[in-house]
């Protein structure tokens, strides 16, 4: 909104001329998240400790049911953040943005539907039903992607800058596994006051800069990563992490309200799709590999219990491992965040080393 009002001001005032820059838009758009987090952050909390509480979750330690008293449904919290700061930052004629926006919000929605129904019926959703769902969102999203935009479908594989495979028509399947997997990963994650976010920030920092030199037609060329035509993405990016560091301020340990799945879900997609038009996704599982451990955490233990019946973890995934250890949970959420950004800068690294 205020981009293209520029656009018509820009002849009365020269110095307006700063919003179109990117870099600008998206420092404004982070500190707006953040702003409108710590502005309306007590209200919200105050608004929902009325309506929804935390239901007791199984298979989880002692410990947590302790925090049946705490507001859920946080994530609609920073899905708002992002529409209003977007809608302020972004150039809203750049397909990307509304390709994105999407992405969040119908994830989101899945989410949402399976928060209320834990809230309201004391259950959520079937494993089932919230798969085909999640299916059917990423299907809208790649096919609204390949028909509004129409992406690079090539593979870019990290470390190897001549080797970019076609995938062709299997990039519709291949973009819906990453959208489905990264989001049930973050869903997985978000087991602890602030390890979701907090693992989730340097991610969205990290690929907010991998946006900005994709966007940049010499920094692309010389880092020799595919061009994208649009430097929307890197403006998006800061204002997730501006949203998640507003979100963090009430949600570390203790938390004052958690994400729920409407957050886990839709932030998950987010950072997946901002993987796949980077044309970085397999990068994800660097960046990300503290997502890649929690759900193989989870693979693990029910193979291992169903073929022998013993547990290779105490309790799955393996942040509830090390706290039933006997690790403070703001010492694991801390720990886990350091190994977080470790992971972010490595993946960033190889984008020299090609």
């Amino acid at each position: 909104m205020l981009y293209h009002l520029s656009l018509y001001l820009k002849s009365y005032w020269s110095a307006i001329n700063i919003l179109h820059y990117v870099s600008f838009r998206a420092m404004a758009g982070l500190l707006t998240a953040l702003g409108l987090s710590f502005v309306f952050g007590n209200w919200f909390i105050n608004k929902f400790s009325q309506l929804v509480r935390t239901p007791t979750r199984e298979y989880v330690p002692d410990t947590h049911k302790l925090k049946g008293n705490v507001p859920t449904m946080g994530g609609l919290f920073i899905i708002a953040n992002v529409l209003i700061s977007a809608l302020l930052w972004c150039n809203l004629l750049d397909l990307h943005v509304w390709v994105f926006l999407f992405t969040v919000l119908s994830f989101g929605a899945i989410g949402l539907i399976d928060d209320w129904n834990k809230l309201h019926k004391k259950q959520g959703i079937s494993a089932r039903a919230k798969f085909l769902l999640q299916l059917g969102s990423a299907l809208l999203v790649v096919l609204s992607w390949l028909y509004l935009i129409g992406p690079n479908t090539e593979l870019v594989l990290p470390f190897f800058k001549n080797i970019h495979p076609d995938l062709g028509y299997c990039f519709i399947p291949w973009a819906i596994l990453v959208l489905v997997g990264c989001s049930n990963a973050v869903n997985l994650t978000d087991g602890l006051d602030g390890l979701a976010i907090g693992s989730l920030l340097p991610n969205f920092a990290a690929f907010g800069m991998i946006a900005y030199v994709s966007g940049h037609v010499l920094l692309a060329e010389y880092l020799q990563i595919p061009f994208m035509a649009s430097s929307e993405l890197a403006v998006l990016s800061a204002i997730l992490v501006g949203s998640s560091l507003g979100f963090l301020w009430y949600n570390t340990y203790p938390a004052q309200f958690f994400m729920g799945d409407v957050g886990s879900l839709s932030l998950g997609a987010a950072l997946a799709l901002l993987g796949l038009m980077t044309k970085q996704e397999l990068l994800l599982i660097i960046a990300g590999g503290l997502f890649v451990l929690e759900t193989i955490s989870v693979v693990l233990q029910v193979l291992s219990y169903k073929a022998t019946g013993k547990k290779i973890f105490r309790m799955a995934p393996i942040h509830h491992h090390f706290e039933l250890l006997g690790w403070p949970e703001s010492k694991i959420t801390i720990r886990f965040t350091i190994i977080s950004i470790v992971l972010s800068l490595l993946a960033l690294m190889t984008l020299k080393m090609r």
